[in-house]
């Protein structure tokens, strides 16, 4: 055992002196300098994936998603996404309750396995309507070991065929994906994609039936396997929904909207300096003296947009066009 460098005296010493001042205790180098607890076992989502970019993929999935339950199942449920959120897995568990849908697929080439769930109610009351009803399906409360009958289970089978086919249009822009069903559980805790300190994309997407049935369908990803794409995401942030000649039409029929608008032109042949006082003592009669400009002004709605020298066409007086004024000019 190593002997103490300082007696005790020689400790209380430098114990005394640093309490009454007489030892500087603020010496040496980057005394300045701030630190910041940091977790190296934690993930941290602030430098990681813009949830922004999978706002607009879902926005895109929610576009045709309803239309491929249409045609299937004979329902058009009413579905509102709701923020994108990145939890931690665990917290996300304890939010569910079995049974329910839970479905994990592979994502090709994305890393790792996601899960898709569906609530029960979605299930039941697309199991209604597929056979003609109105979408009231219910069981009312389930056991948490119910398992899903064969009939239960091809509508679950149909959803899911509609969402990855919408979900790969909806992802197209950015990567193409193909989508592969790995395994199905009714209790979300089976589905370990991953550990429960790690953090998920959550996207949420909320169902409403014509018969006001509610439910939900949950998309999550493990949050490292968006990561190796997050700058493909961000790059496509601003982009739409791939299809340019869609984007060629809209822009078209918004010109022509435009070009049809009415505006109100004034032509400015010179401006005069003066003061209120001076506008004041006018009387009629009166004459202002100005230096005729070698051109006058046409300003549509009060903007300046062109020089243009002023004539006549037969009887009537108008405007020949010089130039444009560039924005920001006289």
């Amino acid at each position: 055992m190593v002997d103490n460098l300082l007696s005790s005296e020689e400790l209380a010493a430098l114990t005394e002196g640093v309490n009454d001042g007489s030892i500087a205790v603020d010496t040496g180098f980057n005394t300045a300098a701030r630190v910041k607890k940091h977790d190296l076992a934690s993930e941290d989502s602030s430098l990681g994936v813009n949830t922004a970019s999978i706002d607009m993929i879902n926005e895109r999935f929610i576009r045709t998603f309803r239309l491929a339950l249409m045609e299937v199942l004979r329902t058009s449920p009413k579905i509102n996404p709701t923020k994108v959120q990145v939890v931690k897995f665990g917290d996300y568990l304890r939010e569910l309750k079995a049974p329910l849908s839970v479905n994990v697929v592979r994502m090709n080439p994305l890393r790792g396995f996601s899960t898709i769930l569906i609530d029960p109610s979605v299930i039941f009351s697309s199991l209604d309507s597929f056979f003609g009803g109105f979408g009231k399906g219910t069981l009312g409360t389930l056991l948490p070991g119910r398992m899903f009958t064969p009939m239960e289970t091809r509508i679950i089978n149909i959803i899911l065929d509609a969402a990855f086919k919408t979900l790969r249009e909806a992802w197209a822009p950015i990567l193409p994906l193909e989508f592969e069903l790995v395994s199905q559980e009714i209790n979300p805790h089976f589905a370990q994609i991953a550990d429960e300190n790690d953090l998920v994309i959550l996207s949420r997407f909320e169902t409403e039936t014509p018969t006001q049935n509610v439910g939900f369908i949950d998309i999550v990803h493990p949050y490292v396997a968006l990561k190796p794409v997050r700058e493909m995401l961000r790059s496509r942030l601003q982009a739409g929904d791939g299809n340019e000649e869609s984007d060629k039409a809209w822009h078209d029929e918004l010109e022509a909207a435009v070009g049809g608008a009415s505006l109100d032109s004034r032509v400015v042949l010179g401006q005069i300096h003066t003061t209120f006082r001076a506008v004041e003592a006018m009387q009629p009669g009166d004459i202002l003296h100005f230096k005729k400009p070698e051109l006058a002004t046409l300003q549509p709605n009060g903007i300046p947009a062109f020089d243009v020298r002023i004539g006549t066409v037969g009887a009537q007086v108008a405007v020949q066009i010089e130039r444009a004024v560039a924005p920001g000019g006289k």
